[in-house]
């Protein structure tokens, strides 16, 4: 008899989430029926929408239930399967939630699906080259639409969606200008995925110092930006972009914990003609065969160098979430389940 591990939402958060919002738990694996699989999670993938999920305020999703397994991304092996599509150890990818093994059933869209390890590495496929790639790649191609010599700006650029974002608009011949946290994260932004510059927000005291900072980077302007953090970030952009310039809203991590984030010149929408747009990235499934392609080959080319965070054991997903929340990951977010 399997014994699955899992993590449940026990009680919402009121303000800044805490690790006494989660409990984890054990039950017994279900016996399968036909053409269920059983999976064996050898990731999970921390992500910051899952904050917003947390809480029971109206968004683009349903919030979590209380009671039942955080969801999330894993890949993992199959270990048992009675459906003909799937075979014991294939390496899947799903969202098997925050849990060490999970049941789907074959034929549900969208449950699962092989992927190759050939020249992409398993836990890749909850990074660049699987939501936060594609994330990226819908952002840029069908909302920022940049052309070769415009600059480009990400937040959060050494994060699993920045930094696919960066080889993505690299590759189309953009000036590509990252928003990180630290030395050490900046650093990492230009020298190894190529971005042309980067500016540490931390050392700057407000949006008005971290758009004049924005201005030295960026001299001739910011013509599409790529937003994932939201408050003086994005105020800072703001000021420094061109005229019908476009700005895709993936995140607001900055608000995350419940708390308003004013816009402190929405004017310019208005004076710069701004395309302003904010996009969930399932709800444009016909996108993803096109970009996992584009993202694998950007791998594949070294093109694409993605960073991992990878915390040990089921145990210690919720720390490391808080802590992906402060910041406090470099590169992707994982967490080992083996």
């Amino acid at each position: 008899m399997t014994t699955i591990q899992k993590i449940i939402l026990d009680n919402r958060p009121q303000g800044v989430a805490t690790v006494d919002n989660f409990k984890l738990i054990e039950t017994a694996a279900p016996v399968l029926k036909d053409g269920e699989v059983l999976i064996r999670h050898y990731y999970l993938s921390l992500d910051p929408y899952m904050r917003g999920r947390m809480n029971e305020s109206k968004s683009y999703a349903q919030p979590q239930a209380l009671g039942e397994v955080m969801i999330g991304g894993t890949v993992g092996e199959v270990v048992q399967s009675l459906h003909a599509k799937f075979k014991t150890g294939d390496y899947v990818v799903g969202m098997g939630g925050w849990q060490t093994h999970s049941v789907v059933h074959g034929d549900t869209p969208g449950a699962i699906r092989k992927v190759d390890t050939t020249h992409v590495p398993l836990s890749y496929y909850l990074g660049a080259v699987g939501m936060p790639g594609v994330t990226a790649w819908y952002g840029l191609v069908r909302i920022m639409e940049p052309k070769a010599g415009q600059t480009v700006t990400v937040s959060a650029a050494s994060g699993a969606v920045g930094s696919a974002l960066g080889a993505l608009a690299k590759a189309r011949g953009c000036r590509v200008v990252g928003i990180a946290g630290g030395k050490d994260k900046c650093d990492y932004v230009v020298n190894e995925l190529g971005f042309d510059a980067c500016v540490d927000y931390k050392q700057q005291k407000d949006y008005l110092s971290l758009s004049k900072a924005l201005r030295d980077a960026c001299p001739n302007g910011i013509d599409a930006h790529f937003e994932n953090v939201g408050g003086m970030v994005l105020d800072a952009v703001m000021i420094r972009t061109n005229a019908f310039g476009r700005i895709a809203v993936c995140g607001m991590i900055a608000g995350y914990d419940g708390a308003p984030l004013p816009m402190t010149h929405p004017s310019l929408i208005l004076v710069n003609r701004l395309k302003v747009q904010g996009f969930i990235v399932s709800e444009h499934m016909e996108d993803w065969p096109t970009a996992l392609t584009e993202l694998a080959q950007l791998v594949a080319r070294g093109k694409l160098k993605p960073r991992e965070t990878i915390a040990q054991g089921l145990s210690h997903a919720p720390e490391a979430f808080l802590g992906l929340l402060k910041g406090k990951n470099f590169g992707k977010q994982l967490v080992k389940l083996i």
